[in-house]
């Protein structure tokens, strides 16, 4: 095959286990013989829309086998792929389909009306609609019915551009991440290798997969490997329980709020979890009484970290260490290397804080048209600098301190919030919270509490920062506290810190009695 891409995974994967199921949504399910030819009917539709090598193609909707479908097509005809977040606003979108350049927009309809309006803005020729045929889109389902199954072999190199994934734009504009299919590829080879997944995995795509980790860490390296993917279209606890039960789920990808969530349902503690092999968990550390009510399951986390200019993976703690090293993100994936850089440019030795930095195969090749963003991030050795704070122990395993840029400065002392964060979340009723540094005319910066409390939970601001004596240095203690009802989070349920700066920097914080 001329295709070295991902387009060609359907193809591929067709001529080998063509009968074997790839994906289940909403009841129905295909084999890997359907999805390849629904996959070249869509790359023959599109190629009728004038959709040529290099053209982007958008998609907007929830996880639905369509999203799956659109990439892969794209991928056939060495076109770049462009997820976009549903939960952004018009504008955000339209910004989105300008800065890629996108030709095409398929959409689920319940995005029509925004999808509609963000087309129209980015003044796109194509739109196409899942629900069905409208006044100015053909419909999804009838560009399929009317072409053709001839085999495409479009050349498509492993170093081409394969997705453009737009980060969460918490700072400024969000931008495109590029990433090729060598960059997809290579991280697949990384989650098979260190999560040993098999060809009869059952895959509950339960995060986004516009999200890095809901696609390139759960749905692709299932989809290489021949197993089944099971995609929810939004997340529901109660459902998710009942689908690991019900279809044998052996593997799923998740973020700590929605593992907390499953726990809290009434269900939880007579669902049949036995299935499970491989409960994955990233974008902010477990806390200590989530794995506690896994264990009491007989179920272990495999933690990680990682970032979407990385493909993701960057580390990776395997279920067999999560007791040993509780806390860590693991060691770097298996064709991965890191390093921890002290401010002053020298590697930092064990217990030292630094940015942590990634080379590898599945590091992006730059930011979509943004040279002069792409030579920022890169150091002149080609190491993507990751902006987050970390430290390794004797052994090697790497912990995330925190956020360079939510690192504040109090009286001379460093503040990582996500130290703090970490012990608040130890009060029982602290359902979720964030640390930010604010002004203060003694001391520079002193830590602020937005404090949410769980369910039917009381607390007064006393207590809670009361609870953090004894347990962290004085000068690490917030001054004051918040409570309010809800953080703002991203789409894949990371606190957006930008925004609680916003919100919470000139808000009246009491401070506890003396």
């Amino acid at each position: 095959m001329l295709n070295q891409g991902i387009g060609s995974w359907p193809a591929r994967r067709a001529r080998k286990t063509p009968d074997r199921i790839a994906v289940v949504h909403e009841g129905s399910t295909s084999t890997y013989r359907e999805l390849h030819e629904r996959v070249l009917r869509l790359a023959h539709a599109l190629r009728t829309l004038g959709v040529v090598r290099g053209d982007r193609i958008a998609y907007l909707g929830p996880n639905h086998p369509a999203f799956l479908e659109t990439l892969f097509a794209a991928g056939t005809l060495g076109a770049i792929f462009v997820p976009l977040n549903t939960r952004l606003t018009v504008p955000e979108l339209t910004h989105n389909l300008v800065d890629s350049g996108s030709t095409v927009l398929v959409h689920g309809p319940e995005q029509d009306g925004t999808a509609r309006a963000a087309a129209a803005g980015a003044g796109m020729r194509h739109r196409i609609a899942l629900a069905g045929p409208d006044d100015d889109s053909p419909g999804y389902e009838e560009l399929l019915a009317h072409a053709g199954t001839e085999p495409l072999d479009e050349a498509v190199a492993p170093e081409d551009p394969c997705i453009i994934m737009y980060t969460s734009g918490t700072t400024g504009r969000p931008k495109g991440a590029v990433l090729s299919h060598a960059n997809i590829t290579w991280n697949s080879v990384n989650v098979l290798v260190d999560t040993d997944l098999t060809g009869d995995e059952v895959t509950l795509v339960m995060a986004p997969l516009f999200h890095t980790a809901g696609l390139n860490m759960t749905c692709l390296p299932t989809l290489l490997k021949g197993g089944r993917v099971v995609l929810l279209g939004a997340f529901d606890a109660e459902r998710v329980l009942e689908l690991i039960e019900e279809l044998r789920v052996t593997y799923a990808f998740g973020v700590p709020t929605m593992y907390d969530a499953m726990a809290a349902r009434p269900r939880w503690a007579t669902t049949d979890l036995s299935s499970l092999r491989t409960l994955n968990c990233g974008g902010a550390p477990v806390p200590a009484r989530t794995i506690a009510t896994y264990l009491d399951r007989g179920l272990a986390f495999s933690q990680g970290y990682g970032m979407t200019e990385a493909s993701p993976g960057v580390l990776y703690l395997d279920r067999e260490q999560a007791a040993a090293k509780a806390g860590s993100a693991g060691v770097p994936h298996f064709f991965t290397d890191i390093r921890i850089v002290l401010p002053d440019g020298r590697e930092a030795g064990p217990g030292e804080r630094g940015e942590i930095q990634v080379q590898g195969p599945h590091v992006m090749t730059g930011y979509w048209n943004r040279p002069e963003d792409t030579e920022a991030v890169f150091t002149g050795e080609g190491w993507l600098r990751t902006g987050d704070v970390a430290r390794t122990d004797d052994d090697g395993y790497v912990s995330i301190v925190d956020r360079v840029k939510d690192m504040f400065v109090s009286g001379g002392e460093n503040v990582y919030p996500a130290e703090v964060e970490e012990v608040l979340l130890t009060h029982p009723a602290v359902a979720e919270c964030a640390v930010i540094g604010v002004p203060d005319p003694v001391w520079g910066e002193v830590g602020r509490a937005v404090v949410v409390l769980g369910p039917g939970a009381r607390a007064d601001r006393d207590e809670i920062l009361g609870h953090l004596h004894g347990r962290l240095a004085k000068y690490k203690i917030p001054k004051t506290l918040v409570l309010t009802e809800e953080l703002p989070r991203t789409a894949s349920g990371k606190i957006i810190k930008p925004a609680v700066r916003e919100a919470y920097t000139d808000a009246p914080g009491e401070r506890p009695q003396a």
